[in-house]
Formats: structure tokens, sequence, C-alpha cells
């Protein structure tokens, strides 16, 4: 296989992996912690709730960023061509965009917020990269 197309994928399937993730392990902290009297697809009543909930209320959303850009940066670097490991910088790059934006469209705590910005992507981009360069060796 052509080589661009390689990466083309590599990018695409490790997003769409990462994301798939991502949105089981939200839904689960949603089933799992439901938020009481709130429609949690509104992101305005999200919004005003948040600095009201405990800590277990974060615990989903911040495995869901990690272990969605783990798997997704762990896809991308196995599926690469070549500079593997900057495709899975490139899936922490994308994912911390889309934390960024979650951010300040559901403003949580500071505390969350800068765990999440500084835990959940870059580090985990690189774990997922380097987990994927140990399993297949290349």
């Amino acid at each position: 296989m052509n080589s661009s197309i390689k990466n083309i994928l590599a990018v695409i399937l490790g997003w769409v992996g990462g994301s798939t993730i991502n949105m089981a392990l939200i839904q689960a902290g949603h089933a799992i912690y439901p938020i009481p009297n709130i429609d949690s697809n509104n992101m305005e009543a999200l919004s005003e709730v948040m600095p009201t909930l405990g800590i277990n209320y974060f615990i989903f959303p911040f495995l869901a960023h990690a272990i969605g850009t783990l798997v997704g940066a762990f896809i991308a670097y196995s599926i690469a061509a070549a500079n593997k490991m900057k495709f899975a910088y490139t899936i922490g790059i994308l994912f911390l965009i889309g934390g960024i934006l979650v951010n300040f469209m559901i403003t949580g705590p500071i505390w969350f917020t800068i765990a999440d910005l500084l835990l959940a992507y870059i580090p985990m981009a690189w774990l997922g990269g380097t987990l994927a360069q140990k399993i297949t060796k290349k």
C-alpha cells in the first residue's frame, strides 16, 4: 500500500478508534454517575452544574480523554508507514484541541481542566506510541 495512504489511514483510524473509546467511556460514566435532573447532551446545563459536582463525576471524563488518546495514538503508530511517533503525537494534538474546546464549552473546576489538558493528551500520545513501538518492534 502507498505510504501516503497508510499515513492518512493512520490518522483517520487513530482518530476514529480513539473517539470510539472516548465516547464509550463518557457514556459509561453517565450510566455509573448520572447527574440528577440534567440532560447529559445539553452543554449549557452541564456547564452550569459542573462546578458543583464531586470528583467522582470527573473520573470517567478524564479516563475517556486519556485512554481514547492512548488507543488512538497506538493505532496511528501501528498503521503509519514512517515517522510513526509523529503520527501518534498528531493524534495527541488532535485530541488536545478537542479537549481545549470541550473545556471552554463545558467549564468544569480549574483543577480538572489543568489535569485534563496537561495529562490526558500529549503524555498519553507518547505512551500509546511507545507501547505500539514495543509491541510491534519497528
